[in-house]
C-alpha cells in the first residue's frame, strides 16, 4: 500500500480534488491500482528551512516493491503536483523514499 504524507508550514488544502490527484500521481508512478494509495497531509507551521519560513513541504513515500529507479520520475511528478497544488517552490519541497519489507507492513489482520 502506498503512502504519502506532506507535512509543511503551509495551510495546504484537502479538498477531494487536490487528495484525487495526489492520488493519482502516486499511482500512476508506482504502477499500482489508486484502491491501495493512501495520503495525508498535514499542518505543521514551525517548521524552517535553509533559515526561512517560506512555504515548504517534506513528503514521505513509502510502498512495498518501490524500486530505486522510479525516485527520479516520482521526485519529478510529486514536486510539480505539490507546486501546482500548493505554490510551494520545487526546491523547498524535500521527498524521502522508502520500501519496508512486506513483513513490516499490515493491512486487514494480516502482513503482505
Amino acid at each position: 500500500m502506498p503512502y504519502l504524507t506532506i507535512t509543511s508550514n503551509k495551510v495546504l488544502d484537502t479538498d477531494s480534488n487536490q487528495l484525487n490527484l495526489l492520488s493519482k500521481t502516486v499511482a500512476s508512478g508506482l504502477n499500482k491500482p489508486e484502491s491501495y494509495v493512501m495520503i495525508s497531509v498535514q499542518h505543521n507551521p514551525d517548521m524552517l528551512f535553509a533559515g526561512s519560513k517560506e512555504p515548504l513541504a517534506f513528503c514521505e513515500l513509502k510502498s512495498l516493491g518501490l524500486q530505486i529507479s522510479q525516485t527520479a520520475e516520482l521526485s519529478n511528478n510529486l514536486c510539480t503536483c505539490i507546486h501546482k497544488l500548493y505554490n510551494i517552490s520545487t526546491d523547498r519541497i524535500y521527498l524521502e523514499f522508502s520500501a519496508p519489507a512486506r513483513s513490516m507492513w499490515g493491512w486487514n489482520k494480516k502482513t503482505f
